[in-house]
């Protein structure tokens, strides 16, 4: 699928893919370390019913990056300059791990817009934390990282994956993405070469971090940041999905999500899915999220937890 590009009222250009076939709208929005091109094996097998476009979100894949991003509300502002620039009203909306945020910050600020929405391994409601560092490398679990000052001075984490960026060293992060994220299954080797090369083209990985870290629409401080208690607004139908082998989402985060969305949450665990369902179950996670998102509506009452 060719990148198309729409420029927005702030100056960014976001480029997108699609796949235009039947009339129920449906866009993705990808995660931290992607952009569109991890998307194509979902966009390929989703239903005919479906057109389907997946957009770069600022900073990642083809779209700019004139400005830095402060918060993952800066991403959204972009999604709602996007789908307004295609005349989008009425669709559905899938977030993957980042990109789950910045689904659920849309949908509180921008009702009447999206219909369904699915948080596919998704960063909390409550954020997603970045701890300090121990003299040994290991995370300080007692100390949450304030500042993107901070977060961009951080040896372990921010520096580390800077650098594999900075000296373009996609053996590194194969390491990482085999360690972290392909836990289960690997794409072919043809695939996972051009994601690895998609990878590269991320230029904002310590805003993401920092975005990521002070995000919170739940009640409650989450040691970064204060809760807007935002969830509250988020009053459509939402499917949330987390792999059991999933090394970069807790269950615990996991749950956050459904206890602040309350009622309007259906939670589906995949059964030996890590980060990437897209790539360990590509069949599961359909028949997760294609029943979902059918226009007669609700999933059945079993699937709750």
């Amino acid at each position: 699928m060719t990148l198309q590009k729409v420029t927005l009222a702030n100056g960014e250009s976001i480029t997108y893919r699609e796949r235009a076939r039947g009339k129920r709208i449906l866009v993705l929005v990808h995660g931290n370390m992607t952009s569109s091109k991890h998307w194509d094996l979902l966009m390929d097998a989703l239903d005919d019913s479906f057109t389907v476009i997946a957009m770069d979100m600022r900073g990642f894949g083809g779209s700019t990056y004139h400005t830095r991003v402060n918060g993952i509300k800066d991403f959204s502002n972009d999604l709602k300059g996007f789908v307004d620039h295609l005349s989008l009203k009425k669709f559905d909306l899938i977030g993957w791990s980042t990109g789950g945020a910045v689904c659920m910050q849309f949908v509180a600020d921008c009702p009447g817009y999206c219909e369904k929405l699915v948080l596919l391994a998704s960063a909390s409601t409550r954020g997603y934390p970045f701890f300090g560092t121990n003299a040994d490398g290991t995370p300080n679990y007692n100390e949450r990282l304030q500042t993107i000052e901070e977060i961009e001075n951080d040896p372990s984490k921010t520096k580390a994956m800077q650098g594999l960026y900075d000296t373009k060293n996609k053996e590194g992060l194969r390491a990482v993405w085999n360690a972290a994220i392909y836990t289960q299954s690997k794409p072919n080797e043809q695939l996972y070469e051009e994601y690895l090369d998609d990878m590269l083209t991320q230029r904002n990985l310590a805003d993401v971090y920092h975005s990521l870290n002070i995000f919170n629409i739940g009640k409650e401080h989450n040691g970064a940041a204060k809760g807007t208690n935002q969830a509250k607004d988020i009053t459509i139908p939402v499917l949330v999905i987390r792999g059991d082998r999933d090394y970069v989402v807790s269950e615990q985060m996991t749950q956050e999500i459904v206890a602040d969305l309350g009622d309007n949450a259906t939670y589906i665990p995949l059964v030996n899915c890590g980060h990437s369902p897209l790539i360990d179950d590509l069949e599961q996670l359909l028949s997760a999220v294609e029943p979902f998102l059918k226009p007669s509506g609700n999933m059945s009452s079993e699937k709750k937890k």
